[in-house]
């Protein structure tokens, strides 16, 4: 499997975060993310099949909101905060106020690991 492609924080472009942010499922997965837990795609409960979420989650990676981290067979994910906030303050709090307050991505939760 060839290593991801991940955006310097430079090269990140509002247009292209916020065609990614413009998809629901894509939101709930950023929402989720906001812990700041680092998260096994397994661990992503949503509505859809494997491949569609995978679909979505190359999307974020793409446009920088997300890394992807591979360790073995497996794959990993975590937000990109910091690269966020310091490309575009306060664009990502203000994304995450907004889809809780409209209840936009609910469909999307974590599994319970056992590490809490």
């Amino acid at each position: 499997m060839r290593k991801a492609h991940h955006p310097a924080t430079e090269e990140l472009s509002l247009t292209t975060v916020m065609a990614a942010l413009s998809d629901p499922l894509r939101v709930g997965v950023l929402r989720v993310l906001a812990d700041g837990r680092e998260r096994g795609w397994g661990e992503l409960r949503a509505p859809v099949a494997k491949s569609t979420l995978s679909h979505h989650l190359r999307v974020l990676r793409d446009a920088g909101i997300t890394r992807t981290r591979q360790e073995g067979t497996r794959c990993f994910v975590t937000l990109r905060r910091a690269d966020l906030e310091q490309r575009f303050p306060g664009l990502l709090e203000a994304v995450l106020a907004a889809a809780a307050t409209d209840s936009v991505g609910d469909q999307v939760t974590a599994a319970a690991t056992g590490h809490d």
